[in-house]
């Protein structure tokens, strides 16, 4: 058994790593802030210390059992984020950076802080950075940029 102090620790560091990567998709005006990324990675990074701590003095129990439902209890939860609205899909990069997120609070929870710092970077750069690059770059330059707002609302015909 762990003590209690780190495991605390593991905590707050789950909520801070969730709550920087909530911060960049609401100031991105998403509909996943701050506290929905917090409680992501609190509840994957707490779940996964139960599940390695918890059950080690049962034989034959798997404590990667509950880490994979964590991925597809986040995964559904993604799922209810995408909306398709017309001709173009939303909420897809905010379900995904959820996804990620919770894979930050089971690699906190596992014990991986130097993992889940470059993890949350890379997250935070494919959000913010390679956002911006995406958006000038691809705005500009597309197909549907260049259509007339009369084609646009007939584009499925």
């Amino acid at each position: 058994m762990i003590p209690t102090l780190i495991i605390t620790g593991q905590l707050i560091l789950a909520i801070l790593f969730g709550w920087l990567i909530g911060f960049e998709r609401e100031r991105s005006g998403k509909s996943a802030g701050t506290r929905t990324y917090a409680l992501v990675t609190f509840g994957s990074a707490l779940f996964t210390i139960i599940s390695l701590n918890a059950f080690t003095e049962y034989a034959g129990v798997d404590p990667t059992r509950m880490i994979s439902q964590i991925i597809v209890g986040i995964g559904f939860i993604g799922a209810g984020m995408i909306i398709l609205d017309k001709h173009k899909v939303e909420g897809l990069t905010t379900a995904a950076a959820l996804w990620a997120s919770s894979s930050i609070g089971i690699t906190i929870g596992i014990g991986w802080y130097l993992i889940s710092i470059i993890a949350t970077g890379l997250i935070l750069i494919l959000l913010y950075v390679v956002g911006h690059l995406e958006h000038d770059l691809l705005q500009k330059n597309t197909l549907w940029s260049r259509m007339s707002k009369k084609s646009k609302k007939k584009w499925w015909l």
